[in-house]
């Protein structure tokens, strides 16, 4: 997948612009995305839980099949920068959503660092901090809220 990725690309290209590899290289694997979130009707405002997505590895907050995820959750979401416009609850250290918002990607992100343990290092994983939804009855969800997505 290497030779797919332009020189410092997140740099010098827009979003839209990217390659499917490009795309996919920006995601630093850190599950926050795959975390059961609870959205406030009448403020829009988001909560995470601890709670996550029943193919997520939860030790090392990487999907178990990222390749057929759709065919076990159907409600998956492929992120495009289409969905960007309107996904509002991606965490604030989400690599497409910095630079959406014109930021840089973090000091810890892998494209940076050259390792994929440095968000987890960071404490910006979701690895070692969640529980699968399998294990959690969905009437106590909101028991599993978090404060440390950041």
């Amino acid at each position: 997948m290497s030779d797919q990725l332009r020189p410092e690309f997140w740099k010098n290209y827009p979003l839209n612009a990217l390659n499917t590899a490009e795309w996919e290289a920006l995601c630093d694997g850190c599950g926050l995305c795959c975390l059961v979130k609870l959205e406030d009707e009448d403020t829009q405002e988001v909560a995470y839980t601890k709670v996550a997505c029943k193919l997520l590895d939860c030790n090392t907050a990487r999907c178990s099949d990222y390749a057929n995820r759709f065919d076990f959750v159907p409600d998956c979401i492929q992120l495009s920068p289409e969905k960007l416009e309107k996904i509002h609850w991606l965490p604030p250290s989400c690599a497409y959503r910095r630079l959406k918002q014109g930021k840089n990607l973090p000091s810890w992100h892998y494209l940076n660092t050259g390792s994929r343990q440095s968000v987890i290092k960071a404490k910006k994983s979701a690895a070692g901090r969640c529980i699968s939804e399998l294990d959690v009855a969905e009437e106590d969800i909101e028991d599993y809220v978090v404060r440390w997505v950041r």
